[in-house]
């Protein structure tokens, strides 16, 4: 069996048409920025607070996040009050300032719960995440 080694174009076609190649590719552009507006990003819903006067809060913070379920939650794992209190209390060790990322439909108990211990096991910067209102 023998292959031809250099492919000649038809009759005087000296050049590829690209066209419907860049066609293709602009479709799929289309496509993948349509779709990818539909994926959801991973983690937890949170909707904060709104304030007119806030102070903004230095990096190094342990956030303690409560969703609208009321449910604790530290970056995204489930956590519970046993747990939450061995992290406050590695939390004091450190002298990180805990911060309370509570939804604004979460309920006042649950926060108060989570400042209270945190308190209670002597930290003594505890903050509330808001935003500001506009």
């Amino acid at each position: 069996m023998r292959f031809k080694r250099h492919m000649k174009l038809e009759h005087g076609l000296s050049q590829i048409d690209i066209t419907p190649l860049i066609d293709m590719v602009f479709q799929l552009l289309i496509f993948f920025m349509l779709t990818s507006s539909f994926i959801m990003p991973t983690g937890i819903k949170v909707n904060l607070p709104k304030t007119q006067t806030s102070d903004i809060a230095e990096g190094g913070n342990l956030i303690i996040t409560v969703s609208r379920e009321n449910v604790l939650y530290l970056g995204q794992k489930v956590i519970t009050t046993r747990d939450l209190k061995g992290i406050l209390l590695q939390a004091k060790k450190t002298r990180q300032t805990v911060l309370i990322s509570a939804d604004q439909h979460a309920s006042l108990g649950r926060v108060v719960e989570v400042w209270d211990m945190a308190r209670d096991l002597g930290i003594s910067q505890v903050n509330i995440a808001t935003e500001t209102r506009e």
